[in-house]
């Protein structure tokens, strides 16, 4: 497990409080500090004020400036300035940026220990307040410092590499500190299953195979109370998924069905249920992938570990909720027993299916998942899954696509999105697009084709959700990156695993 770093509220003043590295934002255009960072500047002789007039420091959005003040002057061994913009364009986001910015600079110049001054700015827009400036900015710490290495024998730099251990957030008032702490918990918890998500997604398909996923759902449900259930295939052929069965049965790996089960709410309540995606590798089957960052399909389970990771934190929480985690788990690989492009399979449902493309694969497992889901009689589904390359040529790696049965859910979910920095935009699931999956031989085919690739793998879907408020997450996009944010390396994100955790969170009051 990679180190975890510790987050700690204070209420002190950044001009006396002994650190390391102090971290205050500025403003693009802002010809002097304001607010704390003016008092900072005062008890530096100006030397802010003199940065600013030089143009050395513009302020503008990620932009660093470190000062090393005088023995005696403040409490900081150095002062780092993180832009973070334009005044009128303050958003969350920039702030979970900054509070990755910093980190990362602490790391390269080998500070483990610094602390953050929200300050004049964390009431600017998007009604921050503090309670969700100090939970942005506890969240992009914890993140930022995340950093995967179990794989490494040795560091590949010669010079140790530096991890922030410790990130101090000061409040400037005990009213600011009583909300900042109570941001802490949620921010630390939500952040950390996040982690845990990344982790999972990391490992490649050799170790997080289908039966070591199930392996981590139970040691979360025996270490929270959890009721989890996991079916193998002898258990899912009793069952009748069909659909999960026939992409499984060209891999040697035997495939799982996962079912964790939190009991926070009252007895017989209907529960919430969250389905994520397990493809642990997939090649696209017979219709096979090129080769070209094929490695990257080890990401195809993404939905699923945040489902996993999502209730880990539910159960830590506490949340006054019943809430339900299903992981419908297996490889999606060609051999001799593949599933062929033509064949038709059967469902959990009873539905029948041609398959006119074996790598349009996720939506079968999730057939019969959310077909599972059923017996349940939740409240509502929201499923996850790494699903289109569609949905990345149409929102690129900014946003979740989004659809559904239930334009309230739908609000919810967008909702919940937006408010930790993992934002959704909704597509539309006319009855036009659902002609698209007509099959001649059977009840539908698991793909229309290119043309809104997205919304049509959103309407196979849509046929084994029943009656039941559902919304779809198409995380394609999301779910990993090849370009670091500033509190987010390269690679897995965890995304939707803190997007699951506040909806739930809303739901539960």
């Amino acid at each position: 497990m990679a180190v975890e770093v510790r987050i700690r509220i204070e209420h002190a003043s950044p001009v006396e409080f002994a650190t390391p590295l102090l971290v205050l934002q500025h403003f693009e255009r802002d010809v002097r500090p304001g607010g704390l960072a003016a008092e900072v500047d005062e008890r530096l002789g100006g030397a802010i004020t003199r940065l600013l007039a030089r143009g050395d420091f513009h302020g503008k959005k990620d932009e660093t400036a470190l000062l090393y003040p005088q023995e005696g002057q403040i409490g900081a061994e150095r002062v780092l300035l993180v832009g973070v913009g334009k005044r009128e364009d303050y958003v969350v986001e920039r702030l979970r940026r900054a509070v990755g910015t910093a980190v990362r600079a602490a790391e390269k110049i080998g500070v483990s220990h610094l602390a953050l001054s929200t300050g004049h700015v964390d009431r600017l827009s998007e009604h921050m307040g503090a309670y969700y400036a100090g939970r942005a900015a506890i969240e992009a710490a914890v993140l930022a410092a995340w950093d995967f290495t179990e794989l490494k024998t040795q560091e590949n730099d010669p010079l140790a590499h530096v991890q922030v251990e410790e990130v101090v957030l000061l409040a400037a008032d005990e009213a600011e500190a009583e909300e900042f702490g109570r941001a802490g918990r949620i921010g630390q918890i939500a952040a950390r299953a996040e982690n845990l998500a990344r982790e999972l997604q990391t490992l490649p398909g050799n170790i997080a195979t289908p039966s070591y996923l199930a392996k981590v759902a139970g040691e979360i449900g025996a270490a929270h109370g959890m009721t989890v259930t996991v079916l193998d295939r002898a258990d899912m052929e009793r069952e009748g998924m069909k659909a999960l069965l026939a992409v499984a049965q060209g891999s040697l790996q035997e495939p799982r069905f996962i079912a964790m089960e939190y009991h926070g709410g009252a007895t017989g309540e209907a529960p919430l249920v969250l389905v994520g995606k397990g493809i642990t590798f997939d090649s696209g089957g017979i219709s096979i992938k090129p080769a070209e960052h094929m490695e990257d399909m080890k990401f195809d389970m993404s939905g699923g570990a945040g489902v996993i990771a999502a209730m880990r934190a539910i159960a830590e929480l506490g949340l006054k909720a019943n809430v339900v985690g299903l992981v419908p788990t297996t490889e999606n690989l060609p051999s001799g027993t593949a599933v062929k492009p033509g064949d038709v399979i059967g469902s959990l449902l009873g539905k029948t299916i041609e398959v006119v493309n074996t790598d349009a694969e996720g939506r079968l497992i999730l057939a019969d998942a959310l077909t599972y889901a059923q017996r349940y009689h939740p409240k509502a589904i929201i499923d996850a899954a790494t699903l289109t390359g569609a949905c990345v040529i149409a929102l690129g790696h900014q946003a979740i696509g989004l659809m559904g049965n239930d334009g309230e859910l739908i609000d919810e979910v967008r909702a919940a999105g937006q408010r930790v920095g993992e934002r959704c935009w909704p597509l539309p699931l006319w009855d036009e697009y659902r002609e698209q999956i007509d099959s001649e031989i059977a009840d539908l085919k698991n793909s229309g084709g290119r043309p809104a690739g997205t919304i049509t793998a959103g309407w196979f879907l849509k046929e084994f959700t029943g009656e039941v408020p559902w919304a779809h997450l198409d995380i394609a996009g999301m779910a990993y990156r090849s370009e670091a944010l500033p509190y987010l390396r390269s690679g897995a994100t965890g995304v939707p695993t803190r997007l699951f955790i506040e909806w739930v969170r809303s739901r539960a009051g």
